[in-house]
């Protein structure tokens, strides 16, 4: 793959953070270079939080993201702030409640009950990362199932695997079979 830049964003607490570290756990794993960088100061709990991953086949000699492809954003304030730097052609998802805003163009972005799937089916809204980190891959098809859930059992806490393993596999269903892997190809 080339270099692929992701951003993840939200309210703080959503777990955004941990989300952009697992999918560079992932990387690691399946033997890619990767680069994790977060950003959130005193709004850390309830202000936007933004966290990003750069995934590389090669060795990764920048590491801020510019230009994402991708673009995770589970509140409207983070939405409206990250949507316009994206590079061309980029993947957007979105929680479903949120609004897409003018100049993002909706072919592009896929609105997911995202949050709803982690209170009802999941039952812990906090699970919203791991449901979100399930759809992303499943969507994009980045990275191997066992090297995902690899990644997420080494960022939870112990105890929590079966609810966790849970969230993941909601997500992965957010998408259906026929649209697996199809938002991204490595190139």
């Amino acid at each position: 793959m080339k270099q692929f830049e992701m951003r993840f964003t939200g309210s703080g607490g959503q777990g955004v953070i941990l989300a952009s570290v697992i999918f560079a756990e992932a990387g690691v794993i399946a033997g890619e270079h990767a680069v994790q960088s977060q950003a959130y100061g005193p709004e850390a709990r309830g202000g936007t939080s933004k966290a990003e991953t750069i995934l590389s086949r090669n060795e990764i000699w920048f590491s801020k993201v510019v230009r994402p492809h991708f673009l995770l954003s589970l509140n409207q304030s983070s939405l409206d702030q990250f949507a316009p730097q994206l590079a061309e052609g980029a993947v957007v998802m979105i929680d479903d409640t949120l609004t897409v805003p003018e100049g993002l163009d909706p072919a592009g972005v896929i609105a997911l009950p995202i949050l709803r799937t982690a209170r009802e089916t999941v039952g812990k809204e906090m699970t919203a990362n791991i449901v979100a980190v399930g759809a992303i891959n499943a969507a994009l098809g980045l990275f191997s199932d066992e090297a995902i859930r690899e990644a997420v059992g080494r960022h939870i806490p112990r105890g929590t695997e079966e609810l966790n393993n849970k969230a993941l596999a909601g997500g992965q269903k957010l998408i259906p079979e026929t649209d697996r892997a199809r938002f991204f190809s490595a190139q």
